[in-house]
């Protein structure tokens, strides 16, 4: 049985808009570099932004400076300060090279007149060559199988949850989510493995975004969402939900190889593993799949983690 829709608070259905105003730029002056874009960061109930609205918004400054058909095959980045929600950040983008297979840009987030986020993104041509991808065999739920956030959270309370919090993880992350095993938003539902897997669709159709390609425009997309659920199998394994009464995390440093392009309208699996936790840091990876096994994109991070 297909588990029933999300909805607002406001009993509207849920939308993909949040993704697609965040990486919707306005060209400015720039101040530092070669181009230069302003964003405004997405509501979320945190006291910081979200870390994928600005990986995603510095994709989208970064694929709008290289006019050559290029397509963006990496990004690694840092995060230095936290941004504020529903405040302009700039992105100044420094052209580094342009050759004939591949171009450079280093893209800076700044707000508040300060830095608080950086990265490298490279540009590929493409040419011939073998093909080969992961596969992923082990057999997982359909996700029509599964409740999404707002069904599985609709009678469920406790912790640090908020009403604030509960509507968002249900519906204001522009995506459908559906954890396997269980999420861990009030407990760590199924064992402590070190590993999961998140079915992810966008709520609703994406809308076009000025500037961007379709195409480029599903690669913010896949760099938008990856960021909410890749440290949860590190929480997993340490028996931490994310609403524990005190817990701290944060995004440190982010990289990310898209390999091939794929339709990011229709379900994705999010295989995911945590891979190390020590010293109030966690090391999590993430690859995407389509439903017919082709991996997207692959994801690697690093984040503090503080219990109370």
């Amino acid at each position: 049985m297909t588990p029933g829709p999300a909805s607002t608070p406001s009993g509207t259905p849920p939308t993909s808009a949040f993704f697609t105003e965040a990486v919707t730029l306005t060209p400015t002056p720039p101040e530092h570099f070669d181009l230069a874009f302003t964003a405004v960061t997405q509501p979320c109930p945190w006291p910081k932004a979200y870390g994928g609205d600005l990986v995603a918004a510095a994709a989208a400054a970064a694929m709008r400076s290289v006019t050559d058909a290029k397509t963006l095959h990496s990004m690694h980045s840092y995060f230095l300060r936290p941004a504020d929600i529903g405040a302009q950040v700039r992105y100044e983008v420094e052209v580094l090279r342009d050759g004939r297979g591949y171009s450079t840009r280093q893209v800076r987030g700044y707000q508040n007149g300060r830095p608080l986020y950086v990265c490298l993104a490279n540009f590929a041509a493409g040419e011939p060559g073998g093909t080969f991808h992961a596969e992923f065999a082990e057999v997982v739920p359909d996700p029509e199988d599964l409740p999404g956030a707002a069904a599985y959270l609709e009678e469920r309370s406790g912790g640090s949850m908020t009403e604030e919090s509960k509507a968002y993880w249900s519906a204001g992350r522009s995506f459908d989510m559906r954890h396997v095993p269980g999420p861990v938003y009030l407990t760590v539902e199924g064992k402590r493995l070190p590993r999961q897997a998140v079915w992810v669709r966008p709520f609703d159709r994406l809308r076009t975004v000025e500037g961007l390609t379709g195409a480029q425009r599903d690669l913010a997309a896949l760099a938008y969402v990856c960021d909410y659920t890749i440290l949860e199998p590190v929480l997993r394994v340490l028996d931490l939900a994310w609403a524990d009464p005190g817990l701290v995390t944060a995004s440190l440093d982010h990289a990310m190889w898209f390999h091939r392009p794929g339709p990011v309208g229709d379900w994705l699996l999010y295989v995911q593993e945590a891979v190390a936790a020590d010293a109030g840091r966690g090391l999590g990876t993430g690859r995407f799949f389509t439903r017919d096994h082709r991996h997207l994109a692959t994801v690697v991070q690093e984040g503090m983690i503080r219990p109370a």
